[in-house]
This record gives C-alpha cells, sequence and structure tokens, in this order.
C-alpha cells in the first residue's frame, strides 16, 4: 500500500479504537449509577457483577459497532477536511475513488471482525448479559410471566398455555393434544398446571381428558392428577433472547427446531440471523456516507460536520429499531425489516459519494 493508504488507514483504526475506549466507559458507569440500588440489594456476587460488566461491554459494542464507526470516521475526515489535507490529495492527482480505498479496507477489516464478534462473542456475551439482568436486576420487578404459549412438541403432540409464571412454575388454561397421523386420539384440559423439580413431574388441577377410539369418547375427569409429559419446562418459558445467545450454527438449527414448533417468536430470531450479516455490510455504507459528509470543509468546521452525522445516525437507528420490533411482533418480513435501512441508506451513499466526486 502507498503512504497515502497507511495514513488514513491508522486514523481510521485507531480513531475508531480511542472511540469505543472512550464511550465504553461511559456506558459503564451510567448504566451501574442506574443499576447500583439494585445490585446491591440483590446481594450480587463481586465476581459475577465483574462477569456482568465484562459481557454489558462486548454486548453494547456489538449493538453499536457501525454508530461508534460512523461517528469516529466523521470526525477524523472532518479534521483532515479543517486542515485541508483532502484538498491536497485531490490536487496532487489522487480521484476521490483512490482517496476513498484505503476507508474500504479499514471497513472490511472492522467488517470482519463485527462479523466474529455477532457470530461467535455477543451470544456468549448475551447469555452472561441476560441472565445476570433476569437473576438479580429483575428479581423485585413485576412477576415475569409469559403469555399464550403455543408448541408442537413432536410430530404427534402439542400443547398450550395462556400465561405461565416461572417463579412459581405454574401455567394457566393448559391443553395437550395428542394426534396420530391426522387423528386426534386425545386431548387433556386443566386450569393450571404445576411443575415439581423432585421428580419431574407436573400436577394439573381440574383435569379433563377426553379421548377418541373408532369413533367414540371417553371422558375421564380429576380434580388433580400428576403426570408426566414427553416436554421440558423450557418448552412452557420460552425464553425472548434464547436466539441472542446461540453460535451461529446453533442459531439455525433452533430456528428450524422452532418452526417445527409452530413458535410465536420466529420473527425475533430471525432478526437475531439477519443481522449478524446486515451489521457487517452497515459498516460499509456508514463509512462511505461519513467520508462524503465530513470530506467537504464546512464553514462550521468540525461541528457541522458532526451535527449532520448525528443526525442521519439517529435516523438510522430509528429506521433500524422501527422495523426491527414491527418484524419481532407482527407478521412482517424480517428480511425487509433487517435490510430495509441498509438499502435505504445504501442509496443515500451513493448519491452522497457522487455528490462528494463532483
Amino acid at each position: 500500500m502507498k503512504i497515502l493508504d497507511w495514513y488514513i488507514l491508522k486514523r481510521y483504526l485507531f480513531t475508531f479504537l480511542m472511540m469505543l475506549l472512550l464511550f465504553i466507559p461511559i456506558g459503564i458507569t451510567v448504566n451501574l449509577a442506574e443499576k447500583i440500588g439494585r445490585i446491591i440489594e440483590s446481594k450480587a456476587p463481586f465476581g459475577e457483577v465483574t462477569a456482568y460488566y465484562v459481557d454489558f461491554t462486548v454486548y453494547f459494542a456489538n449493538l453499536l459497532f457501525p454508530l461508534f464507526l460512523f461517528l469516529s470516521v466523521i470526525w477524523f475526515t472532518s479534521k483532515l477536511a479543517n486542515n485541508t489535507e483532502i484538498v491536497a490529495f485531490l490536487s496532487s492527482g489522487v480521484s476521490f475513488s483512490r482517496f476513498l480505498r484505503p476507508y474500504l479496507i479499514g471497513a472490511t477489516i472492522v467488517a470482519a471482525f463485527a462479523l466474529f464478534l455477532g457470530m461467535y462473542l455477543a451470544p456468549m456475551a448475551s447469555q452472561g448479559f441476560n441472565e445476570f439482568k433476569y437473576k438479580y436486576l429483575k428479581k423485585n420487578k413485576k412477576i415475569q410471566q409469559t403469555r399464550d404459549v403455543y408448541q408442537q412438541i413432536n410430530d404427534n403432540d402439542y400443547i398450550y398455555v395462556s400465561n405461565f409464571i416461572p417463579k412459581s412454575k405454574t401455567g394457566f388454561n393448559f391443553t395437550y393434544e395428542h394426534f396420530e397421523g391426522n387423528e386426534l386420539k386425545y386431548k387433556i384440559f386443566a386450569e393450571n398446571i404445576r411443575y415439581f423439580e423432585a421428580d419431574s413431574s407436573y400436577r394439573l388441577t381440574s383435569y379433563l381428558k377426553r379421548s377418541f377410539e373408532n369413533g367414540i369418547e371417553t371422558v375421564e375427569k380429576e380434580k388433580r392428577q400428576n403426570m408426566r409429559f414427553p416436554f421440558e419446562l423450557e418448552d412452557l418459558t420460552p425464553v425472548e433472547y434464547a436466539a441472542e445467545t446461540k453460535p451461529y450454527g446453533e442459531l439455525l438449527d433452533f430456528i428450524e427446531s422452532e418452526k417445527r414448533k409452530g413458535s410465536t417468536n420466529i420473527g425475533r430470531y430471525e432478526v437475531v440471523k439477519l443481522r449478524k450479516w446486515s451489521l457487517p455490510v452497515s459498516i460499509y455504507i456508514l463509512t462511505i456516507i461519513a467520508v462524503a459528509v465530513s470530506s467537504v470543509k464546512r464553514r462550521g468546521g468540525m461541528g457541522a460536520n458532526l451535527a449532520v452525522g448525528i443526525a442521519i445516525a439517529m435516523v438510522y437507528v430509528f429506521f433500524d429499531k422501527v422495523f426491527g420490533v414491527m418484524a419481532e411482533q407482527s407478521n412482517f418480513s424480517a428480511v425487509v425489516a433487517v435490510w430495509f435501512p441498509n438499502v435505504i441508506f445504501g442509496i443515500l451513499a451513493i448519491y452522497l459519494l457522487k455528490k462528494a466526486k463532483r
């Protein structure tokens, strides 16, 4: 690489690293100030608190990677523009596309690391981060419940509960259906179901079983009935963040399994999967936008470029969050939700790049 490439690439990577080192301690301090009361009250061990903030660092660094990079590129490119270094580069016969090359090399390095982080390191951090949060930080909040859980356990069995309280291991309005082929063989109803860990059994209250054999229906009723079922307690308490905690290979298997079970959280899981690929792409897009916006020397200097950059970043975050929530909580396509912001800002990047070249 030429001297120009090394000069810009070192500034690119160094400024990005400094941006991370600057904002991560601020994020930890703000989070600690907000959570310190609950941490002390829950008597969380110091080692677990330390591990939580290590996981917190990786978890949020992964989420905010593109934005940190975007602001760092605007910062150092604006300094180059204010020092008229960009004018000197272009005046020496270097084209704008050639000037952009080290930025794209830097984006490739960061995108490769972001891909590795999202595939392997971030899932492990998410596991520890969420487990600590639910164990200590939400301990005294309103009792957590899962609602309207409908699962296909295997080829023949289906379960449903209207809501389930993990703390007491109790579900309400439970049904269990067993099919053989397309024929319903029996169906079990109960007002509530409670799990007993000692013998891995379930106690059903107001138990009712309807069996069908050769067109004849038989009904069995009991006030209470202890039973074992071919499903795990986790099938009644699907964890919303489950997909975030799995490496990419396990995530693919997990999504296929949840599809077979008829899980209602497929949209959320698909968003997690697709974002692992969209995030590295967004690094290229935001890098190009940042260079196009900040390579022009403005009357307001670096402050004007940062203001424009922050405004663009906020719009990007808005699109990303709104469409992500739509896919997680409705039948809206996860592919459209995840890639739409990149498509829109990719078009914006092409427009701004052409404008900057002129």
